[in-house]
């Protein structure tokens, strides 16, 4: 059965459940797409979930689907409510107006992503991946083929200088890595399945990205990504020392027939409930209202416009 299905059985299921339990035929059950267990996603899509059912009385159901290429296009056309995904999938998903219902809320956190590998290998840089075998394709995560591309470009590396695997997400990048098909795996730090890989194969290292001058390769390839600092601590598994690694925004989004006083109230309850959210996902210290707000082209929904415009959050531009 595919996504499409699978997530509408379930929330179906999950209604109907509702009804039947609670006696009412009106409440309102919300949708939440998310990618697999073990990502960083559908921890802090299941965090902001609790928050939103217990907090603020919005029975939220989070439903797992394949990858963000497949989340966009369910809540494109109103299957689910809300999801997340990464500002180059968002770029790529909502192309030539290819989903003009979706509506941001606004970025919750930053992913900081890259490529691991094993700790007893002699690769430290991304430059050591020359002729290595490289997770790729991501057919359910369609932007991570160029954040990918991205990243090999910061060491004026291609395609045609790695031995590419097929995978479709980034769940099978670290499976197959264990599994010993590939050489690195791609994932964002924060993630149960990145420590869960540092235990299988017995420690893993993180591939620096040495300094700034091979973002303007980057940024030719997907204009949304960005350096930031990380440094060894218990988030950023297999980093051995200061580092910069590629970042770029996770954001929330909708749809446009989620109503107004829904979005804003989803907002005001992340906020209240901000400190529920981190004790489930601790990389959602990030998150605050105030930096929901970013001069994205993509359109946002004017729920959470009224709240940006009752809290005087102005629009911050991309880093």
């Amino acid at each position: 059965m595919n996504d499409r299905k699978t997530f509408g059985l379930g929330l179906l299921a999950a209604t109907l459940a509702v009804v039947i339990g609670g006696g009412t035929a009106s409440a309102q059950t919300y949708g939440f797409a998310s990618m697999q267990p073990g990502s960083i996603n559908h921890t802090t899509s299941s965090a902001i979930a609790k928050v939103l059912k217990e907090k603020g009385g919005l029975n939220t159901l989070v439903q797992a689907t394949a990858g963000e290429s497949v989340m966009i296009a369910i809540v494109g056309r109103g299957e689910a409510d809300f999801a997340m995904a990464n500002a180059p999938e968002i770029g790529l998903g909502t192309a030539n107006n290819a989903q003009p219902q979706l509506r941001m809320i606004g970025p919750v956190y930053t992913l900081k992503t890259g490529f691991w590998v094993r700790k007893d290998s002699n690769m430290r840089s991304v430059a050591d991946l020359r002729g290595k075998r490289v997770t790729w394709g991501y057919s359910a995560m369609r932007a991570l083929e160029p954040i990918s591309r991205a990243i090999l470009a910061t060491a004026d590396l291609t395609e045609k200088d790695i031995r590419p695997v097929l995978v479709p997400n980034v769940v099978r990048s670290a499976d197959d890595f264990v599994a010993g098909a590939a050489d690195m795996f791609m994932f964002a730090f924060g993630a149960p399945k990145v420590r869960e890989v540092e235990v299988t194969v017995g420690g893993t290292r993180f591939l620096e990205i040495p300094d700034a001058p091979g973002m303007a390769a980057a940024h030719k390839i997907s204009p949304y990504g960005y350096l930031s600092d990380v440094a060894p601590g218990p988030i950023f598994i297999g980093v051995e020392k200061p580092m910069k690694v590629y970042t770029i925004d996770n954001i929330l989004f909708t749809h446009a027939k989620v109503p107004d006083d829904v979005v804003y109230k989803v907002i005001a309850t992340m906020e209240a409930g901000k400190d529920e959210m981190v004790a489930i996902a601790p990389n959602l210290r990030e998150f605050s209202a105030a930096g929901l707000n970013k001069t994205y082209e993509f359109p946002y929904h004017p729920g959470a416009l009224k709240y940006f415009k009752d809290k005087n959050i102005a629009a911050k531009a991309l880093q």
